[in-house]
């Protein structure tokens, strides 16, 4: 059992560290003037599809949509929309379980 526990807290720890990376490599293209809008048209489907993969079910699918909107979307690249649905999966959906 408490090998199941440390296996779960593992994966939601990798999670977060690979949402933050994805977050900041998503934000690197806003430090770009012009260029980086242009490379959101190539990140923003990269971006959904890997938030599909790491976040399965009704949280993947309607998170991935949002990231692709906010990836496309110019200016918007600020949103840490990973370390948001990390936040919301292991946070607001497990506290709204436990009631």
């Amino acid at each position: 059992m408490q090998d199941l526990k440390a296996t779960k807290e593992g994966v939601r720890t990798n999670k977060l560290l690979i949402g933050l990376l994805l977050d900041a490599i998503g934000m690197i293209s806003f430090s770009i003037p012009l260029i980086g809008e242009f490379s959101d048209v190539i990140w923003a489907p990269i971006a959904a599809f890997i938030m599909t993969r790491m976040y399965k079910g009704r949280v993947g699918k309607v998170a991935s949509v949002l990231t692709f909107i906010e990836e496309i979307l110019p200016f918007t690249d600020v949103i840490p929309s990973f370390t948001l649905t990390w936040i919301y999966t292991y946070y607001f959906q497990k506290r709204n379980k436990e009631d």
